[in-house]
């Protein structure tokens, strides 16, 4: 399509609004504004290609935002709106001269009785041609404003999370796009949880977008989402809903994700409970540990329908026995070189120590990638006295095949 011709039909291009749903309400809280146009065959074709795309001059692209957003926020006016509205914005075009003109355009909408606070800057830290620093002062210069900054495209692209931490924006937009296959790579899943960390520390909200399928869903809630966005929920439209048009539907599928992650955490407890008690009838009569190596080595064999890997540690994390390691032919080998080495540096490692001498029983972590296997597995881990702890490291393959302990 021909910019030109679309810049000379403005009349043609309008917002559509799509629907963003609350967790907490299971409410509309608000909507992001999608610019739209209308074809001369009434086909409607999306213009964010045309808006994003630095090649075409400046002036056009600013021209038909401005149109689109003066359309959306009057909108809002008419129909009193007091929900949330979305609004993307280069922040290449806007910062420029820190945001002023852009709030003296505002101030014509606000008059008019829209609040700022209901005004939520989508904006694209990756798109940002000037420095991080820049990109802060103009975010704090808009937070100052009462006015909220959305970090857009989180996960599509390959956000910064060192910048997402510094940048400090109100809402961490999530693209849960590169899910459509209904798998992917655990780096991502990594970097999610990383996000899920982050947001919490620096007092943001996560949004999850492009969700368009249930099991999209589902992970926007296994991972802290207070915010859902996407087709499954609702389609962008030029008109506005009831807020509580999509309670019914999500009650019902938060209703299924509880029941599963209630059998899934029951599972794993029934799990640790094995294990606690085949450990505790194999270590009782050892008071006294005079040969590490071959407790190691006994766990493991006992082990085997269970563990690849068997190992001792002290309470400072020094490994004091080496590695005890099935192979492919299923036989267990024996890696004296791997004593020594210290765990201490691990998430939780201390705190799972002192939680494992308090409560005398052992703990099961949670999903991570292996280092030396590439794939996601649970470890176990025992205290054998007040001094030394036995570790399991628990293959994905026995879990895939015991039912909710992924």
């Amino acid at each position: 399509m021909d910019v030109l011709d679309v810049v000379m039909n403005k009349g043609n291009a309008f917002p559509f609004f799509q629907p963003i749903i609350s967790a907490d309400k299971q409410e509309v809280t608000g909507y992001e504004v999608l610019p739209r146009y209308q074809k001369e065959n009434n086909d409607i074709i999306s213009l964010s290609p045309i808006l994003n795309d630095t090649a075409i001059p400046e002036e056009y692209r600013v021209e038909l935002d401005e149109h689109i957003r003066h359309q959306a926020l009057q909108h809002y006016i008419t129909e009193n709106r007091d929900d949330y509205l979305f609004l993307n914005v280069d922040a290449n075009v806007i910062a420029a001269d820190g945001g002023e003109t852009f709030f003296e355009k505002l101030a014509y909408y606000t008059n008019q009785g829209i609040a700022l606070e209901h005004i939520i800057l989508e904006i694209k830290e990756h798109h940002f041609q000037g420095s991080t620093s820049q990109l802060k002062h103009f975010i704090q210069y808009v937070q100052s404003m009462n006015m909220k900054v959305a970090l857009d495209d989180v996960g599509k692209s390959t956000s910064n999370l060192n910048s997402i931490t510094y940048l400090e924006p109100d809402i961490i937009k999530v693209h849960l796009g590169f899910m459509e296959d209904h798998s992917f790579p655990s780096i991502f899943r990594e970097m999610l949880h990383s996000l899920s960390m982050i947001s919490r520390k620096i007092g943001a909200s996560l949004l999850f977008d492009n969700i368009s399928e249930f099991h999209q869903l589902n992970y926007a809630w296994r991972h802290g989402a207070r915010y859902y966005q996407g087709h499954y929920l609702g389609r962008p439209s030029n008109t506005t809903v009831d807020k509580t048009t999509f309670a019914a539907s999500l009650r019902k599928d938060f209703h299924h994700f509880l029941q599963f992650e209630k059998k899934k955490i029951q599972a794993q407890y029934g799990l640790i409970d094995t294990l606690n008690a085949r450990l505790y009838e194999h270590i009782k009569a050892t008071k006294e540990v005079s040969d590490i190596d071959k407790l190691t080595q006994d766990v493991a064999k006992s082990f085997e329908d269970i563990a690849f890997r068997v190992y001792i540690c002290n309470q400072e994390g020094f490994q004091q026995s080496g590695n005890a390691l099935l192979d492919q032919d299923g036989q267990w080998q024996y890696r004296k070189e791997e004593r020594h080495r210290n765990w201490s540096w691990r998430p939780y490692f201390l705190e799972n120590i002192i939680k494992m001498n308090y409560e005398k029983r052992g703990i099961l972590s949670d999903l991570y990638t292996d280092i030396h296997k590439g794939e996601r597995i649970r470890t176990y881990s025992y205290p054998v006295n007040e001094e030394l702890y036995v570790f399991l490291d628990i293959p994905y393959s026995y879990l895939y095949e015991q039912d909710f302990l992924l």
